[in-house]
C-alpha cells in the first residue's frame, strides 16, 4: 500500500529537458582510450534505452588508418569489456554499428576537415547534415586548433536557427592556470557563441552528484538547517584506493589540486553550498553556481600554509601487497614534488555560511575509494546530556555518499536498550540500490544525452572555469619550486600527511573518514 502511495507522488521533471534531435556526432580523438571506455559504450546504452535520437550518425575522426568495419569491430570489444554487466549487453550491437563511420585525417591538415565536410553532407536525411555536434577527446592543446579548422570548413558556425545547430564538446582540464583558460575561453568564442560550448566535467553527470540538488531544494526540513545557523562545518572527501600507475606523466604537469580540486571538489562544493535559483533553466542554476564559487575567500599565497596542506605519497602496503613511492612510478621523476594529495580550509563570505568553514581533501593511495560529503551539525548545548557526556556525546551529521555504495545517512543519538541509560550514535541509512534496484546510468550517458539535446545545465560555463582557477592558482603560486618537506610524506595506504589531522585540529576538530559498507 505505501509503495503504491509513493507510487503516486512521484513528481516527472523531465518536461524541462529538451527534446533529442536527429543529429551528427563528429568524435575527436576516435582512436583515444576515452572514445572507447566511456563514450561509445555511453552511446551504446542509450541506444539500447532508446534515448539516442532516430536518425543518428556517430563520425569517429584520428589520424590512423581504418575502416568502418575495423573500426566498428574494436569498438565491439570496447564495449564488451567497459560496459556494466547487463543481460543481453550486446544483442543490439549490429543495429547500433551501422550508425558508426570512420573519417582518417590528422587534426594539423585542412584537408582532412574538408573531406570531414564532404561527407557529412553526403547524409540523406538533412537534420544529420544540419544537426553536428564535435566531441574533443584529444589533448587539450589541440581544442584550438581543431575547432579553428572547423569553422574554416565550415562546419562550426557563430549561428544557430530552427533548421540547424553547431555544438562543441570540450573535456577537461580546461587550462592549467587562469591565464591559460581565459586565452583558451577567448579563441574558443571566435568559432563558436558560449550557448554552443559544453565543457564537461564527468563528476557532475554522476547521478548522486545531481542528487545533492534534488537532496537539499526539494525537502524542506534540511533545507531549514542548511546554514550557520545549525551547521558547525562540511568536510568534503574524495579519496582514490590506487596511484597514478601509467598516469605518471600526466599527473606530473597537473598534481592533485589541477585534476581534482579546481573542477571536482569545486563543483560538488557550489551544489553543497549555492543558494535556490529562481528556476530550473540551465542558466539560473549556474548563476548561482558561479556566484557561490565568487563567495569563496580567497587565499593570498602567504596564507596557503596555514589553510592548506599537500602531501605526496611514499612506498607503503595494502593488504599485505606492497605499494610503490609516487617517485617510483613510471614516467615520474626521481625528486618531483608534484601533490598526490591536497586538503584545504576555505570559508564562504555571504549571509548563509559566514564563519563556518569548508575541508576539501582529495588523494591518491588512501585506504579506500569513496566520494563523500559529510555536514557536520554543532553539538548540543552544554547542559543535560552534553553536560554528562562531555565530547562523548556526538553530534549529529548527514553523509551524502556519492560513490561507492551510494545513498545518504543521517547521524544521531539514540539510548541503548536496556534498565541503564546509555546513549550512542545510531545511522539511519537510505541506499540507492536497496530503494530503486534499477539501472543507474553512468554519468557520460547523461552527459552525451544532455550535449545531444542542447541542455547546458550540468556543463561548466566560461565564468564558472575562470573564477575556480582564481581559487586555486594562488596555492600553486605558493608552492612554486618549493621541494616537499619531511612531514609532507605520507605512506601508500594511509589517509594521508599528518599536518592534515593538524590542520582541523587547531580548529578543535577532526575528519571523519568515509567506511566501507557492508
Amino acid at each position: 500500500m505505501m509503495e503504491q502511495l509513493d507510487e503516486l507522488l512521484i513528481c516527472r521533471l523531465e518536461d524541462r529537458h529538451k527534446a533529442v534531435e536527429p543529429c551528427t556526432v563528429v568524435i575527436f580523438g576516435a582512436s583515444g582510450d576515452l572514445t572507447a571506455r566511456k563514450l561509445i559504450p555511453g552511446f551504446y546504452h542509450l541506444y539500447c534505452q532508446k534515448q539516442m535520437p532516430r536518425p543518428f550518425r556517430i563520425v569517429g575522426f584520428a589520424r590512423r588508418d581504418k575502416t568502418d568495419e575495423s573500426w566498428r569491430d574494436e569498438l565491439k570489444v570496447a564495449v564488451k569489456e567497459y560496459s556494466r554487466p547487463q543481460p543481453g549487453l550486446i544483442d543490439a550491437w549490429d543495429d547500433f554499428a551501422a550508425n558508426l563511420f570512420y573519417c582518417r585525417g590528422d587534426m594539423d591538415d585542412p584537408s582532412a576537415y574538408q573531406r570531414l565536410a564532404e561527407f557529412l553532407a553526403k547524409a540523406d536525411a538533412p537534420p544529420l547534415r544540419q544537426h553536428l555536434l564535435f566531441y574533443l577527446a584529444t589533448r587539450p592543446s589541440q581544442f584550438s586548433e581543431v575547432s579553428r579548422h572547423l569553422n574554416a570548413a565550415g562546419l562550426l558556425r557563430k549561428e544557430h536557427s530552427e533548421d540547424s545547430w553547431h555544438r562543441l564538446v570540450v573535456e577537461k582540464p580546461f587550462g592549467h592556470d587562469l591565464n591559460s583558460a581565459l586565452a583558451l575561453n577567448h579563441e574558443l568564442v571566435k568559432y563558436a557563441y558560449e550557448k554552443q560550448i559544453f565543457r564537461i566535467d564527468h563528476y557532475l553527470g554522476k547521478e548522486t552528484v545531481q542528487n545533492i540538488f534534488l537532496f537539499r531544494f526539494s525537502n524542506a526540513i534540511f533545507e531549514e538547517l542548511w546554514s550557520r545557523r545549525t551547521i558547525d562545518h562540511v568536510q568534503i572527501t574524495v579519496s582514490e584506493h590506487l596511484g597514478v600507475g601509467s598516469r605518471g606523466g600526466y599527473y606530473e604537469e597537473a598534481g592533485a589540486l589541477r585534476d581534482m580540486v579546481q573542477n571536482h571538489l569545486l563543483q560538488v562544493l557550489a551544489l553543497v553550498a549555492m543558494e535556490p535559483p529562481v528556476s530550473l533553466q540551465p542558466e539560473a542554476i549556474r548563476d548561482e553556481k558561479v556566484k557561490l564559487l565568487k563567495a569563496i575567500r580567497p587565499l593570498a599565497p602567504n596564507q596557503a600554509a596555514a589553510r592548506v596542506v599537500r602531501g605526496q605519497y611514499a612506498a607503503g602496503e595494502s593488504q599485505g601487497k606492497p605499494m610503490p613511492a609516487y617517485r617510483q612510478e613510471p614516467k615520474v621523476s626521481p625528486d618531483s614534488n608534484v601533490e598526490t594529495y591536497v586538503a584545504l580550509k576555505l570559508f564562504i563570505d555571504n549571509w548563509r555560511w559566514s564563519g563556518v568553514p569548508f575541508y576539501l581533501r582529495t588523494g591518491k593511495w588512501l585506504p579506500i575509494s569513496a566520494s563523500e560529503v559529510r555536514v557536520q551539525f554543532q553539538p548540543p548545548p552544554h547542559v543535560l546530556f552534553a553536560q554528562q557526556c562531555g565530547p562523548t556525546l556526538d553530534a549529529n551529521a548527514i553523509a551524502l555518499r556519492l560513490q561507492p555504495d551510494e545513498g545518504i545517512s543521517l547521524r544521531f543519538n539514540g539510548k541503548i536498550p536496556g534498565l541503564s541509560m546509555e546513549l550512542r550514535p545510531v545511522t539511519m541509512h537510505f541506499s540507492y540500490d536497496t530503494e530503486f534496484r534499477a539501472y543507474t546510468p553512468e554519468a557520460y550517458e547523461r552527459l552525451l544525452l544532455d550535449a545531444m539535446a542542447g541542455d547546458p545545465t550540468l556543463f561548466i560555463r566560461a565564468d564558472v572555469v575562470e573564477t575556480a582557477w582564481r581559487i586555486v592558482d594562488p596555492i600553486r603560486s605558493a608552492w612554486a619550486d618549493k621541494p616537499l618537506s619531511e612531514d609532507e610524506f605520507y605512506k601508500a595506504g594511509s589517509w594521508g600527511p599528518a599536518s592534515a589531522d593538524a590542520l582541523l585540529a587547531r580548529d578543535g576538530r577532526a575528519w571523519r573518514n568515509p567506511h566501507e559498507r557492508g
